[in-house]
């Protein structure tokens, strides 16, 4: 599964990018078939500032995920539980 990083308006570094391949690399046990997945990290002007968008692209569809958070790493820890979550339910709902 191919992760694509793209920070806007800022250079994400390293141990971010690290950090979001580890924990989003483990959703494709929840659903095999992931041909994609696109992280946009961003910074908001509010007191959670650092806002995270996950899609998630499975053939025939997308499953979107956007949260925000004090830190990025918080964000994708939410993130990712939201999606393996989706994705057992897309996943049940396919194969049934």
């Amino acid at each position: 599964m191919e992760i694509k990083v793209q920070s806007v308006k800022f250079d994400a570094d390293q141990k971010l990018l690290d950090f979001i391949d580890k924990k989003l690399g483990k959703i494709d046990k929840y659903y095999e078939d992931i041909v994609r997945c696109e992280v946009i990290l961003s910074l908001l002007a509010d007191h959670d500032n650092k806002n995270v968008k996950v899609r998630v692209l499975i053939p025939g569809s997308e499953v979107v995920v956007e949260k925000n958070a004090d830190t990025f790493e918080n964000a994708i820890v939410e993130c990712a539980g939201i999606l393996k979550e989706k994705l057992v339910s897309v996943k049940e709902k396919r194969f049934k």
